[in-house]
């Protein structure tokens, strides 16, 4: 199979959030048919029995690193400086190499200031053919240490962590940030009452209207029109993946004033459409008109770029512009997400927690440039539910998005009973 050097991956899971997750990865480009053994052509290993484990305990131990402990088509693809680089680096920013744990790849490798995953192939002579690091997780031992670390980000941050409802522990909690795709669980809130009370059902049928097409993320922008879809599925890809259009028809369906309902300070609501047709540069005099109205005249300019054609992705600023946007604090989106967390829809997409750390994890976030969320709902062992609100916003620059995902694992990581 064909693995390629990365320096950057695109994380499937976020991008209903939209965002991109800094990974460091190395691995071979084996030649597909061939036999190991053809593939491998290079010296010995100084050790074909080596484990896995042992394998990736070198690496972090040894003096120098040796050509011969890679196949050569690893090595073609990633020359030997290139993987001492990487290995400086994660010293460097992690601090010295304490031990590697775990029997079988992913290993968890520790430091004196963070951890990493570490995934790690060998070939039948015991040489690396794929070699990957996740991004680094900081060493915080309590929620307090972490909120320490959110607290010297650039840009606005707030943090909020419930246990069994109570705070446990703040950043900021108080202010209304800028949370991207985070907003549907709104709308899932209102569909999830208009299904109890009867207006519609998880499998009732829409067909999907052209007219609520919107921009990705998502697949349904490429779908035929009048295509059948369930409600259950529309609200699925809306959350899992952040499928715009899918959004889109579930406000359309369920009415943009009962999601208001849901909304907080949000009003009018806007749909993805509408951000889209407002941020776009074209359209400036809309936005000057949107931001100067009232709320009357807010729904006014919105009725009137209703005719107007999505915009092309070369019609968008490449800097933060949170001029629009959909605006919750840390507590509101709590509660949106205690409302839908039970739903087998919530529980594709883990985020950033680990599903087989917790007894159930929901989550939604939402990102675009200068902008990222992470909302978890997390249940313990022990029946104990945390919910985790991490949010921050710039206007200067794109957001960290491997850095505060990072520190947002170790906090969740310092939660675990």
């Amino acid at each position: 199979m064909n693995i390629l050097l990365k320096t950057r991956a695109k994380i499937i899971p976020l991008k209903y959030l939209l965002g991109w997750l800094l990974v460091l990865t190395l691995a071979a480009l084996a030649q597909p048919g061939l036999p190991a053994t053809a593939q491998t052509t290079g010296p010995s290993a100084t050790d074909p029995n080596v484990s896995p484990q042992a394998a990736l305990e070198r690496l972090f131990t040894s003096d120098t690193i040796e050509d011969a402990w890679f196949s050569d088509t690893f090595l073609a693809q990633t020359p030997l400086a290139q993987i001492e680089t990487v290995l400086a680096q994660l010293i460097q920013e992690a601090g010295d190499f304490q031990q590697v744990e775990g029997e079988t790849s992913p290993f968890t490798v520790r430091f004196a200031h963070g951890q990493t995953t570490a995934a790690i192939t060998l070939d039948s002579a015991g040489r690396i053919i794929g070699l990957f690091f996740a991004p680094l997780i900081p060493l915080v031992n309590t929620p307090d240490e972490a909120i320490e670390q959110f607290a010297a980000l650039p840009g606005q941050v707030s943090v909020l962590v419930l246990e069994d409802g109570e705070a446990l522990a703040a950043l900021n909690a108080d202010e209304s940030l800028a949370v991207g795709s985070a907003f549907k669980l709104a709308i899932l809130a209102a569909l999830r009452a208009q299904t109890e009370a009867g207006q519609h059902r998880w499998d009732e049928v829409v067909t999907l209207d052209p007219a609520w097409k919107s921009l990705p993320g998502g697949i349904l922008q490429d779908w035929p029109a009048e295509s059948p879809l369930t409600v259950h599925t529309l609200a699925t890809l809306m959350i899992s993946i952040s499928d715009n259009t899918a959004t889109d028809t579930l406000l359309h369906l369920v009415g943009r004033s009962a999601v208001e309902a849901y909304a907080g300070d949000n009003r009018p609501l806007l749909t993805t459409q509408e951000i889209f047709k407002l941020k776009a540069l074209p359209n400036a005099n809309g936005l000057t008109e949107y931001q100067a109205g009232d709320e009357g005249a807010k729904r006014q300019v919105l009725a009137e770029l209703a005719d107007l054609p999505l915009p092309a992705p070369a019609d968008f600023p490449s800097t933060p512009n949170l001029a629009v946007e959909w605006f919750f604090r840390p507590g509101e989106l709590c509660e949106l997400i205690r409302q839908g967390q039970d739903l087998d829809l919530m529980t594709v997409n883990p985020g950033v927690a680990s599903p087989a750390d917790w007894a159930r994890v929901a989550f939604k976030g939402g990102s675009e440039t200068g902008v990222l969320n992470l909302t978890h709902w997390l249940e313990a062992d022990n029946g104990a539910t945390y919910c985790v609100v991490v949010t921050q916003n710039r206007t200067d620059a794109a957001v960290n998005e491997a850095q505060l995902t990072a520190l947002t694992r170790a906090l969740i990581g310092t939660l675990r009973r």
